[in-house]
């Protein structure tokens, strides 16, 4: 009993205490802002997302000069914390600045100025990810794979964090049927459509390791499995096909066949193994949803033909589908997502640095690399064609996720990674009611490819 209570006491020190220091029942915190101005929250390059302003007459508000831009990931401090605003709350109440001017301050009772906590976030991309969303409700995820910086974070239908409370009511109300407050990117949970099929392929590898190169399907455009037909897109038959032109040509009737034979409880632990059904390492404070892989081995047909082309009862949030990818794209290795760089004081003194973390290894790097060949022939011979590029190689997968018994109420997504053979950023992006073969969400990455690509052509000549 006495190792047992050492054990917890020591988990809940290291692992479980910033979630009670920063949670919104820790009234002590609060008082920490009578003597501390809190901090500001700054993007990548240094740009002021959240600060706190003074009116002449000594009251403090806070101002969030992008307005809706970094509403969710940076969150609200009034009517509550969210997002930054939350899960930073300690570092901004937190002062280290010069020891004499914090007691010159006390004696004189002016308040310290707050740490300030600067994130990985930047605001380019984050103005790229919510211009491409355009009116639609829907998420994005930007990140960079090989240390797992979150680049940008969007969720739309959004707010504006600087009228939170005038507009609480109305956010808040019934009849409202966008979910405003809702962070979509980590908290909404969508079927992952054809985005799954890259699992579905990876564990067809794992059970057939020694003839799944010459794997061989017929494509008629149709595939009858008990009482029910499978279709490809549009009725599209794609003749005869290998597994790298199966997800090449996202053929349904394909990866249908390929559900029959796997087996289902081999499936379900590949998924877990995947983050399904658990916690994701997520930074402490972000609240999100747990993705669901339900099926299992005494799953029936037709739930594991379903399940195999991303649709049935599995459930994936935009940050877990970037997640997934960022594995493929790094070798095999997760990487642990975290949107603090560090914090500073004030006067600019760093005070606690945050590195990249592994979670672990997913996959192997033959697998990882496979997976790779396999979604840049999606660009190069598949259903993306508009992703190709002299300047970047695009490895990608589209997506189309039926949330009614209407199949022509589809999200749409895609999720990537470029350039392949050394990638610098993965996207995952969906577009609530986008419609079929998601090609409103491969327009939308690939304005955020060329845009980002372009920008470092640009940076990389000025340099020179």
């Amino acid at each position: 009993m006495f190792v047992a209570t050492i054990g917890y006491f020591g988990y809940y020190l290291i692992v479980r205490s910033q979630d009670t220091i920063n949670s919104a029942y820790n009234s002590r915190l609060d008082t920490f802002s009578e003597k501390v101005v809190r901090g500001q929250i700054l993007g990548s390059g240094g740009e002021v997302l959240a600060r706190t302003v003074e009116d002449d007459e000594g009251n403090e508000t806070r101002e969030y000069p992008y307005a809706n831009l970094f509403a969710h990931v940076v969150g609200y401090s009034a009517s509550g914390k969210t997002g930054l605003e939350a899960s930073a709350n300690q570092y901004l109440l937190e002062s280290h600045i010069n020891v004499v001017d914090q007691v010159n301050n006390e004696l004189n009772e002016v308040k310290n100025q707050g740490d300030n906590v600067v994130t990985t976030l930047d605001p380019d991309l984050q103005q790229l990810a919510y211009d491409v969303l355009g009116d639609y409700n829907g998420a994005c995820v930007i990140m960079e794979p090989s240390t797992g910086k979150i680049l940008a974070m969007v969720s739309k239908a959004d707010y504006n964090p600087n009228t939170i409370s005038e507009d609480w009511e109305e956010l808040t109300a019934e009849t409202n049927q966008n979910a405003n407050l809702l962070n979509r990117a980590t908290q909404g949970l969508y079927p992952p459509g054809s985005t799954f099929k890259l699992l579905t392929a990876l564990e067809y590898i794992r059970e057939y390791p020694t003839t799944w190169q010459s794997y061989q399907f017929e494509c008629e455009g149709t595939f009858p499995y008990g009482d029910a037909v499978m279709s490809c897109y549009e009725g599209h038959v794609h003749g005869l096909l290998d597994l790298r032109l199966s997800l090449a040509n996202s053929c349904n009737t394909s990866f249908a066949n390929i559900g029959e034979q796997l087996n289902a409880d081999s499936f379900h632990s590949l998924c877990e193994s995947f983050l399904f059904n658990s916690e994701l390492p997520l930074p402490s404070g972000m609240e999100y949803s747990e993705s669901s892989f339900v099926m299992d081995g005494t799953s029936g047909l037709a739930e594991r033909v379903q399940t195999a082309i991303g649709q049935g009862r599995t459930m994936i949030s935009p940050i877990h589908n970037a997640m997934i990818v960022s594995t493929i794209a790094n070798g095999g290795t997760l990487m642990n997502p975290y949107v603090i760089d560090r914090v500073e004081s004030a006067d600019g003194k760093v005070v606690e640095q945050f590195m990249p973390s592994a979670y672990g290894k997913l996959m192997s790097a033959d697998e990882a690399e496979t997976l790779t060949n396999f979604m840049v022939a999606v660009v190069n011979e598949g259903t993306s064609p508009s992703l190709q590029s002299d300047s970047y190689q695009v490895a990608g997968k589209t997506g189309s996720a039926e949330f009614s018994s209407n199949k022509d109420e589809s999200h749409a997504w895609f999720v990537g990674f470029a350039p392949a053979d050394n990638p610098e950023i993965v996207i995952s992006i969906i577009y609530e009611n986008g419609g079929l073969g998601g090609s409103v969400a491969t327009r939308g990455a690939k304005a955020i490819f060329e845009g980002y690509f372009s920008r470092q052509e640009s940076q990389s000549q000025q340099s020179q």
